[in-house]
């Protein structure tokens, strides 16, 4: 790892969402790394305090991602045409 901090910009509870939300945010060029507590992940536990999923990305990238997720929850992504998927990623911070 270079010496750029992370940043947690949400957590889930789950892994599977966690997952879910680290593909949509690489497929827009932003690195992620997920963390939770041994226990939770060990057990798949996915509720409580060690079903916790903290989704961190680098600090120089955190605005974009926040972006990224916050169209995400507002329904930007649902039934997308591909031209509407081209110009989103063309519209994208990184380029992509």
């Amino acid at each position: 790892m270079t010496g750029e901090k992370w940043e947690t910009v949400v957590e889930v509870f789950g892994e599977l969402e966690a997952e879910m939300l680290r593909g949509l945010l690489e497929a827009q060029g932003i690195p992620v790394i997920l963390n939770q507590e041994g226990a939770g992940r060990a057990y798949g536990l996915n509720v409580g305090p060690l079903g916790m999923v903290q989704i961190l990305v680098r600090e120089s990238t955190s605005s974009n991602a926040r972006k990224v997720l916050d169209d995400y929850y507002a329904g930007k992504f649902e039934e997308m045409s591909p031209q509407e998927e081209d110009d989103y990623e063309e519209d994208s911070p990184n380029g992509r």
